[in-house]
């Protein structure tokens, strides 16, 4: 019996879980992502903050794949930007590629809700590259700000905005906090911290909206004590010529605005058979990760939508999620006859706003504090791909919570390279 042609579209916790899962007897696995590299996104905001290196969170996707427990695959890569339902094949800028049943789980972007202009004008924590830039102009502006002697111009460069206070709103809040209280003093002197303001803006009455209200107050607590100016009730009308605008009239004088506040599913153009919409620029699938609307193709991951009565507007956009859809799908996939629907097994969830303050829900426990920061590391260390990356990431952060310090505030830009339009012709 011929293999039948499994392609995935991402590279991320859902796509390579199915990757991992799939039978490949059965299967001819072909994973297509736009990066050759898996990424760990519950740490760009430490990235962004000079606290890790890109390298320590990412990972060779083309290494990962020659594990042996991926035996068989192949990857591709490529963006893509058209999906052929009718005709069974996936274009990249590249290729076409054939397909029995595609997987998508290519993720979320940045949501800026019809906000004219935005995308041009904020930094944003959705890959690597966003993270990298991110750190390159805050380390800019406190350069800059340190030989500045126009008294309104330093206000602007230090004056840092963040707009979401989701888990990662919330972190890089935090970390910027912490720059804040323990790196301008000894690194900036000519700063003092006073003259930083670090506000951390949220549409809603209280900071991690989907947590427990018990993890809400502590964190919004530790963020205090770190001297972030929480904000709350506060939507975001426009940002133009260094100036936030809020829906209620307020103002503030700002060169870096961080945007945290939304995200949507990542589009592409269908041709033939067309998914049904969906809010948040999701797939909508049934209780098996089937795209609604068309065959032979299924979404997990954050970019699927299935709604449930106990989840009537789609599940958590986690790993967690991410994970266990991936594996249940490709269980489903070795074995059509006996496949289950997805139920999914909520584990918890937890964000750290700096050292020895972090907030944990798991069921009824809610944990905070060091504790609970102590567990967000281990659960984040063992997420981690590659036992190099762990132990990078656990001798950095060793390292950085006894001496304050880190050597990778460097300020490095790409310098102009050659134009490369020829390669797609």
């Amino acid at each position: 019996m011929p293999r039948k042609k499994l392609v995935i579209i991402g590279g991320g916790f859902a796509g390579l879980n199915v990757a991992k899962h799939a039978d490949k007897t059965l299967y001819d696995v072909v994973v297509v992502d736009r990066n050759n590299y898996h990424s760990f996104p519950p740490l760009y905001y430490q990235v962004a903050s000079s606290g890790l290196e890109p390298a320590s969170i990412s990972f060779p996707l083309r290494r990962e794949l020659s594990r042996r427990c991926y035996h068989g695959c192949t990857f591709r890569m490529g963006t893509v930007c058209r999906i052929d339902t009718t005709g069974h094949k996936v274009y990249t800028q590249f290729e076409a590629i054939g397909y029995d049943i595609l997987v998508v789980a290519a993720g979320t972007t940045n949501n800026f809700f019809g906000i004219k202009d935005l995308e041009k004008h904020v930094f944003t924590l959705k890959s690597t590259p966003e993270a990298i830039r991110c750190r390159n102009e805050i380390l800019d502006r406190l350069e800059r700000a340190s030989i500045c002697e126009d008294t309104e111009k330093r206000r602007r460069l230090l004056t840092f905005v963040v707009v979401g206070a989701g888990p990662t709103g919330v972190e890089i809040a935090g970390a910027l906090g912490e720059m804040k209280r323990f790196v301008l003093k000894r690194e900036y002197p000519s700063i003092q911290p006073s003259e930083m303001r670090v506000i951390l803006a949220e549409g809603n009455d209280r900071v991690l909206r989907t947590m427990s209200r018990t993890g809400s107050v502590h964190a919004h607590n530790a963020l205090t004590q770190l001297m972030v100016d929480v904000k709350l009730g506060k939507t975001m009308k426009s940002y133009s010529d260094g100036m936030v605008t809020f829906s209620d009239g307020e103002t503030i004088a700002s060169d870096t605005l961080i945007w945290t506040a939304g995200i949507r599913g990542v589009s592409f153009e269908f041709g033939g058979d067309v998914p049904e919409p969906a809010p948040g620029g999701r797939l909508k699938v049934d209780d098996f990760n089937a795209v609604e609307g068309v065959n032979d193709v299924f979404a997990i991951g954050d970019i699927a939508l299935m709604q449930s009565d106990a989840y009537p507007n789609g599940h958590p956009q986690v790993a967690q999620v991410a994970i266990q859809q991936g594996r249940r799908l490709a269980a489903n996939l070795n074995n059509p006859s006996a496949r289950l629907p997805f139920v999914y097994r909520d584990k918890g969830s937890m964000a750290t706003i700096g050292r020895n303050r972090a907030v944990v829900d798991m069921g009824r426990t809610h944990l905070h504090g060091r504790l609970a920061w102590l567990a967000w590391m281990f659960v984040h260390l063992l997420s981690l791909l590659g036992m190099r990356n762990k132990v990078v990431v656990l001798i950095n952060w060793i390292w950085g919570y006894f001496t304050f310090s880190s050597g990778l505030r460097l300020l490095l830009r790409p310098d102009r390279y050659p134009l490369r339009s020829y390669w797609d012709k």
